[in-house]
């Protein structure tokens, strides 16, 4: 699951986690709204670092979990999918609106290999005080800069620099902060 390198999804062992991280997801998501130290407890098991005073809101997707980073003060709305084959790191301070999917996995555009279930992840960094607008897709192996805003609903298949806003499908930079 390394960056880029080729690996069967039905492993063993990684079915084992993708277990786990549904058993705790689904505690998660349905913990009642007034337990805020329950379902800090249940991400600080889920996820591999959860900075001070993160707030998500349910419900959250992962496959693993283990592999996501969410600094301190960061915001995530409702819906968020984080598909951490490879890991996912999250700066400080980030908005992150409703229905955002930051997405690692990738697959072989060989077509006898898809068939054999082999895949691939690339990861992905979203900087510090960056807000990405609901809707929001990151593809593998992108890289977004510092206090970037991408616009609702926007495709990011390429790194984005530091301040700058991006919008559209796939997102381009239509401005500088």
């Amino acid at each position: 699951m390394l960056a880029g390198e080729l690996y069967i999804a039905d492993d063993p062992e990684l079915a084992a986690d993708l277990r786990r991280a549904m058993k705790l997801m689904e505690r998660f998501n349905t913990a009642p709204a007034e337990d805020a130290d329950g379902r800090r407890a249940i991400l600080a098991e889920l996820l591999g670092e959860v900075g001070e005073d993160v707030e998500i809101r349910p419900p959250l997707y992962v496959d693993y979990g283990y592999q996501i980073s969410i600094g301190p003060r960061t915001f995530v709305n409702f819906g968020a999918v984080m598909l951490d084959v490879a890991p996912i790191r999250i700066g400080a301070d980030t908005q992150i609106g409703p229905n955002v999917q930051l997405l690692t996995p990738t697959h072989p555009l060989d077509p006898e290999l898809r068939r054999a279930k082999w895949e691939a992840a690339e990861p992905i960094t979203i900087g510090e005080n960056v807000w990405l607008g609901g809707g929001v897709i990151v593809c593998p192996g992108v890289t977004i800069g510092d206090n970037t805003v991408v616009g609702a609903g926007a495709v990011v298949t390429r790194d984005l620099p530091a301040n700058v806003v991006a919008v559209g499908n796939p997102a381009r930079v239509i401005r500088e902060l």
